[in-house]
């Protein structure tokens, strides 16, 4: 996985879409404020929002941005798109954040590392509707496993542009954000591909193996 390619590679993917982007997480953005709205109206419902609905919404901006890494063009109505596949997405959330959150009772550390493991899991749910929860983490630690350093330090490496962000008030965010997701659904392609490879390698050998056993 190399974080330099994956970088470049997101740059010129959203060229030219930054508008229709801008305009789906604005989209976003205003149905999130809404149902946080509505739901603050009801017992516990700032907790409702944050464990069942924002989940959704995370999964649609996922689908957004690997169309975008995979050269689909993104339309407005993938603002919602996450919401039918409502019930997964809250699985997967409620599993990750409760293993992360036993993980880091042991430590903080564990916790980390946990959270890169688990990171994969919902661009695997947007990638495969109806995916059991467990497969999705379960796949998701087995892509990650041997490149959590390389996430985290591709995850690092946006500081810069996160405090420019903050700098310029938020108005550089238009462009940052895009270039972010992008690069980490590049990410996510390169770690399947890599365990795809590995698999594949993995079956070869195998097979020579049972032909030279049965000459």
């Amino acid at each position: 996985m190399n974080r330099v390619e994956l970088k470049s590679r997101a740059k010129q993917q959203i060229k030219g879409k930054i508008g229709i982007l801008f305009g789906v997480s604005l989209i976003i953005a205003f149905l999130s404020v809404a149902a946080f709205f509505v739901l603050s109206l009801v017992p516990y419902g700032n907790l409702i929002f944050a464990t069942i609905v924002s989940p959704a919404f995370t999964l649609s901006i996922t689908r957004v941005y690997l169309n975008v890494a995979s050269g689909v063009k993104p339309d407005v109505s993938d603002a919602i798109c996450g919401f039918d596949n409502f019930w997964s997405a809250f699985k997967v959330n409620f599993l990750g954040s409760l293993f992360i959150y036993l993980w880091s009772l042991l430590f903080v550390i564990p916790g980390i590392v946990k959270s890169i493991s688990y990171s994969m899991a919902i661009y695997i749910l947007a990638e495969n509707k109806g995916k059991p929860a467990l497969e999705c983490i379960n796949e998701s630690k087995a892509i990650t496993n041997g490149h959590k350093s390389e996430l985290f330090i591709l995850g690092l490496s946006f500081i810069g542009w996160i405090l420019l962000g903050y700098i310029t008030l938020g108005i550089a965010y238009i462009w940052v954000l895009p270039y972010i997701q992008t690069t980490f659904a590049n990410a996510y392609y390169s770690l399947k591909t890599v365990k795809l490879e590995v698999a594949s390698e993995e079956s070869s050998k195998e097979s020579a193996l049972e032909e030279t056993t049965e000459e």
